[in-house]
């Protein structure tokens, strides 16, 4: 019972999994004012899951450090298909101020995970993220819909 409900809801509403894999959090704060009266997520359907194996989107902030390279593939395998993948900010883009020749930051993020959508800034603003999840989460559903069929 719990479980045809549960898939009730999921078929009209979008779940994110926040993934920081390094860098200044800058992304992290414009991510979270999303969940403020202001932007207010919810009113979309859009809700924040922490848990990768619930979520529709994976919204990747922060630079791939080294410690990630290996749990970014895994927290990705984890998540149901279709997976959907925003890259938010330029760190996991192109490392910004963070690559350095050698260092301990790697990127794109795309060398590990297929990334859907990229979102550029130091950090976005907060309305440009939920653009981009408003643009490839329905997506995400529709496939998910086809699939049960």
């Amino acid at each position: 019972m719990l479980d045809a409900v549960k898939d009730a809801v999921r078929k009209s509403s979008i779940h994110v999994c926040i993934v920081n894999c390094g860098g200044c959090n800058g992304c992290d704060v414009e991510v979270v004012a999303l969940l403020s009266p202001r932007y207010d997520l919810e009113q979309y359907g859009i809700y924040v899951q922490n848990n990768p194996r619930e979520a529709d989107v994976l919204l990747l902030t922060g630079a791939v450090t080294e410690q990630w390279i290996h749990n970014l593939k895994r927290v990705y395998d984890k998540a149901p298909e279709p997976k959907i993948v925003v890259a938010v900010g330029n760190c996991p883009q192109s490392g910004d101020v963070f690559a350095q020749e050698g260092g301990h930051v790697h990127a794109p993020a795309s060398n590990f995970i297929p990334v859907d959508a990229a979102i550029p800034g130091c950090p976005p603003r907060p309305s440009e993220i939920l653009e981009a999840i408003l643009s490839v989460g329905p997506q995400a559903i529709a496939d998910r819909g086809r699939e049960e069929k």
